[in-house]
C-alpha cells in the first residue's frame, strides 16, 4: 500500500508542480501589482485593492467556467478518443471568446458599485480606471484557460509553467515602467498595473498557441489544423458543466471580494491590510489548487478508463497531500506574518493590521485546502451542481452574514457587538464558511466515490 501511495503521489506531483509554478507566477502578477503600488502611495494601493476585488471576482468565475474543458477532455483522453479532442478544443476556444467578452462587459458595469461605497473621489476614479483598462485582457484570459485545460489534460504542464513565468517577468517590467514612470514612460500609478496585466494576458495566449504549434506532444490532437465555426450543441454541453463550477468559484471569491468592498467604509488602512492578507493567502492557496487541478485530470482520465476504485484511491491520495501541506503553511504564516506584511508595505499602520489578518488566514488553511481538493476531485467525476450549492450555502448562508454582523455591528439586529469589529469580524465569518464547505465537500467526495464503485460492480459482467 505504501508503495502504491508513493507512486500515485509522484504521478500527481508530476502534473501538479509545473501547474503550481504557473499558478504562482499568475498570482504573482497580482502580488507585484499590490506590492509595487504599496510602495508608491496608500491611495494607489487602495485603488488597486478595490479594483482587484472586482477584477478577481469575474476573473476566477471565468476560470471556473473554463475548467470544464479540463474535465471533458481528460475523460476523452482516458477513453483514448483522441480523434474527438481537436474538435472539442476548437469549441472550447469559441466558448472562451464568448465568456471572456461577457466578463469584460460585466467588469465595466461592476465599477458602478464604487459609487455606493462612500469612497474618496480620487480613489473612486483610480479604481474605476484600473478596472476599465484591465478588463480588456479578459477575452485573452478565457481563451488561454481553454488551451490550459487542453494541455493539462494531456499531462503537458511544462508550457503552463514557462509561459506564466514569462508573463510574470513581463508584468514586473511593465509595472516598473508605468507605475513609477521610469525611462521616460508616463507615471500612471494604479492604471499602469492594469495595463501591465492586460497586455500580459494577451502575450500569454499568443505564447501558448506558438508552443502548441511547435511541440511534438500536440501533434496527434493538434486543434489548429483548420478553421471550425461554433457548434452550439457542443458549447452548451461544456457550458452546462462549467457554469456550476463558475458559480462555485464565484461564491467563494465574491465573498472575499465583498468583504474588501464592505471594509472600504472603514478607511484606507483596513482596505489595504485586507488586500495584503488576501493576496498572500491566495498565493499560498495555489499549492492545494494545483494539486486539485492535477486531481481533476487524473480522476477524469481514470474514470474514462472505467476504473472507479483507482479513481477513489487517487482522490484520497491527493486530498492527504493537500491537507498535509495546509498544516505546514498554517504554521509558516503564524510564524512569519510580520515579515510578510512588511514585504508588502512600508506603512506601519497597514503592516500591523495586515499581520493580524494573516493570523486568520493561517487558521483557515486546513479547511480551505480540504474544500478545494475535494471539489476538484468531485469535478473529475463530472459532478458540479452539488458542490456549487454547498459553496453558496457556506459563503452566503454563513460566512458573509456572520461577517456582516461582527464586522458592521448593525444596530437593528437584536444581537450585535457593541462596536464594529471591521476587518476582523469579516475574517472570522470567512473562517467559519470555509470550515463548513470543507466538511461538507469531504463528505460528498466519500459518498460519490463509493457510489461509483457500487454502480460499476452492478454492471453486467462485473466481477463480484
Amino acid at each position: 500500500m505504501k508503495t502504491r501511495i508513493r507512486t500515485e503521489a509522484a504521478a500527481l506531483w508530476a502534473i501538479a508542480w509545473p501547474v503550481l509554478i504557473g499558478q504562482l507566477a499568475t498570482v504573482g502578477m497580482s502580488v507585484a501589482d499590490v506590492a509595487m503600488t504599496g510602495h508608491l502611495s496608500a491611495n494607489d494601493l487602495a485603488a488597486v485593492s478595490l479594483g482587484a476585488n472586482v477584477w478577481v471576482i469575474i476573473l476566477v468565475s471565468v476560470m471556473g467556467i473554463m475548467m470544464a474543458v479540463n474535465t471533458v477532455i481528460a475523460h476523452e483522453v482516458g477513453a483514448e478518443n483522441h480523434e474527438r479532442v481537436p474538435h472539442m478544443v476548437r469549441q472550447a476556444l469559441w466558448l472562451g471568446l464568448g465568456v471572456g467578452l461577457v466578463g469584460c462587459v460585466l467588469l465595466n458595469v461592476a465599477t458602478l458599485v464604487f459609487n455606493y461605497l462612500q469612497l474618496d473621489p480620487s480613489i473612486n476614479a483610480k479604481a474605476s480606471e484600473f478596472v476599465h483598462v484591465i478588463s480588456l485582457g479578459m477575452p485573452a484570459f478565457a481563451m488561454y484557460r481553454a488551451l490550459y485545460g487542453y494541455t493539462t489534460s494531456l499531462n503537458q504542464t511544462k508550457p503552463v509553467m514557462v509561459i506564466a513565468l514569462g508573463g510574470l517577468a513581463f508584468n514586473i517590467i511593465i509595472n516598473w515602467l508605468f507605475i513609477y514612470g521610469h525611462l521616460g514612460f508616463p507615471k500612471l500609478g494604479s492604471t499602469g498595473c492594469a495595463m501591465a496585466t492586460g497586455m500580459g494576458l494577451w502575450l500569454m495566449l499568443g505564447a501558448m498557441i506558438f508552443w502548441m504549434r511547435r511541440a511534438e506532444a500536440y501533434k496527434e490532437t493538434f486543434p489548429f489544423s483548420h478553421y471550425e465555426g461554433p457548434n452550439w450543441t457542443e458549447i452548451r454541453s461544456t457550458l452546462r458543466l462549467g457554469l456550476p463550477i463558475g458559480v462555485t468559484y464565484f461564491a467563494e471569491v465574491s465573498a472575499f471580494g465583498a468583504v474588501g468592498l464592505l471594509i472600504a467604509r472603514f478607511g484606507v488602512v483596513p482596505v489595504s491590510a485586507n488586500q495584503i492578507a488576501l493576496n498572500f493567502s491566495s498565493l499560498v492557496f495555489m499549492v492545494p489548487l494545483s494539486l486539485g487541478i492535477a486531481l481533476t485530470t487524473r480522476v477524469g482520465q481514470t474514470l474514462g478508463e472505467g476504473d472507479p476504485e483507482r479513481a477513489r484511491f487517487i482522490s484520497w491520495t491527493g486530498y492527504a497531500l493537500s491537507t498535509s501541506f495546509a498544516v505546514i503553511s498554517a504554521l509558516g504564516i503564524m510564524i512569519f506574518r510580520d515579515l510578510v506584511a512588511a514585504a508588502y508595505t512600508s506603512d506601519p499602520a497597514v503592516q500591523a493590521m495586515a499581520s493580524e489578518l494573516l493570523l486568520y488566514a493561517a487558521i483557515f488553511q486546513l479547511s480551505d485546502a480540504a474544500q478545494v481538493t475535494a471539489s476538484c476531485a468531485i469535478r473529475g467525476y463530472k459532478v458540479t451542481r452539488t458542490p456549487m450549492l454547498i459553496h453558496l450555502m457556506a459563503f452566503y448562508g454563513f460566512a458573509l452574514p456572520i461577517g456582516c454582523v461582527l464586522g458592521l455591528a448593525p444596530a437593528w439586529l437584536p444581537w450585535h457587538p457593541e462596536e464594529p469589529m471591521a476587518a476582523r469580524g469579516f475574517w472570522i465569518g470567512l473562517v467559519l464558511g470555509l470550515t463548513i464547505a470543507g466538511i461538507m465537500l469531504t463528505g460528498l467526495l466519500h459518498k460519490l466515490s463509493e457510489r461509483r464503485i457500487r454502480q460499476a460492480a452492478a454492471l453486467p459482467g462485473a466481477v463480484a
